[in-house]
């Protein structure tokens, strides 16, 4: 496979193709690296994808990789869900140049680990054109999770800079997105999930509440709709969990 640093727009990517395929279009997925973390990191999932004939495009998140700006680990946290929202803005710009630049082949799937799967859910209730999604350790219900971050910074003793309108504002803002109220908006696409049962970070049990949820609405088509729950797992996606995701979005693609 080659890979390639580059810049589109303001964004820095790795665009990964596979051997002998750097030119024409190509089934794509756009992957998501989590909080904290960076392009580069997510590698050995464009690998597998690249082995079978994907071009997977690999973009720094806003404050992270080569946008890092030196906050440290709180200042970042702060910023958690502007990340998310530009990230999510970001996927439009970034889907616009794959086909302006015909290197796509019908349209990509998008997915993520941790902050980049809680980024995928709220994609799909902006982007239509999300053709599949992989869901790693990620979490859908914005607004619960929005909530729990906060109480979890003034339980430390943070004092949030944000005045009670300004909360209720971004709260409001984040329900806009927040999948868990708006599962129309899956409109049947398919989605893998993966979520480790001991996750700390992310917790499990809204990820298997909406699960439970979609496959009511998925029951006419069951076989769009993936869940892989390691029992023994926390926050780190496990490599079976990587090679099921991969080999399952890698299928929906060819479909």
């Amino acid at each position: 496979m080659k890979v390639a640093n580059e810049l589109w727009g303001n964004i820095p990517i790795l665009h990964i193709t596979p051997e002998g395929h750097e030119g024409g279009p190509l089934p794509t997925v756009i992957f998501l690296h989590g909080h904290t973390s960076a392009k580069e990191h997510n590698l050995h999932y464009a690998w597998q994808w690249a082995k079978k004939g994907v071009r997977v495009i690999l973009p720094d998140a806003l404050l992270h990789g080569e946008r890092d700006q030196s906050l440290d680990e709180v200042q970042i946290s702060l910023r958690f869900w502007e990340i998310v929202l530009t990230s999510i803005e970001e996927l439009g710009f970034l889907h616009n140049e794959l086909h302006k630049r015909q290197l796509i082949s019908g349209e990509p799937a998008v997915g993520g680990t941790s902050m980049g799967g809680i980024t995928t859910l709220g994609a799909l209730t902006a982007h239509p054109w999300i053709k599949a999604a992989a869901v790693m350790m990620g979490s859908g219900n914005y607004v619960e999770l929005a909530k729990a971050q906060m109480r979890q910074y003034e339980s430390r003793g943070f004092d949030l800079p944000l005045t009670d309108e300004e909360r209720e504002g971004m709260l409001q803002a984040l329900s806009r997105f927040d999948i868990s109220l708006n599962r129309q908006s899956f409109g049947g696409r398919p989605v893998f999930f993966w979520h480790g049962v001991k996750d700390p970070t992310v917790p499990f049990e809204p990820t298997n509440r909406l699960f439970h949820a979609l496959q009511q609405d998925y029951a006419a088509y069951p076989e769009r709709l993936a869940f892989m729950k390691e029992t023994e797992a926390a926050h780190a996606v496990s490599r079976k969990g990587m090679l099921s995701a991969t080999a399952w979005i890698a299928d929906r693609l060819s479909e």
